[in-house]
């Protein structure tokens, strides 16, 4: 049998996958210290509930 789908020559390259974190590393640079800063006062506010 024989199969519809095109051959690839040598010169050709298959498609790389789709990649998810591509999708969201733009938005590295934002998270990053503002996560950093909501974890810096939690951390302050359990130090200053505890003493």
């Amino acid at each position: 049998m024989s199969s519809h789908e095109p051959r690839q020559t040598h010169g050709e390259t298959p498609a790389a996958p789709h990649d998810p974190v591509e999708d969201i590393i733009h938005a590295v640079p934002i998270v990053l210290p503002v996560a950093g800063g909501v974890l810096m006062f939690l951390l302050a506010f359990i130090a200053v509930y505890l003493a």
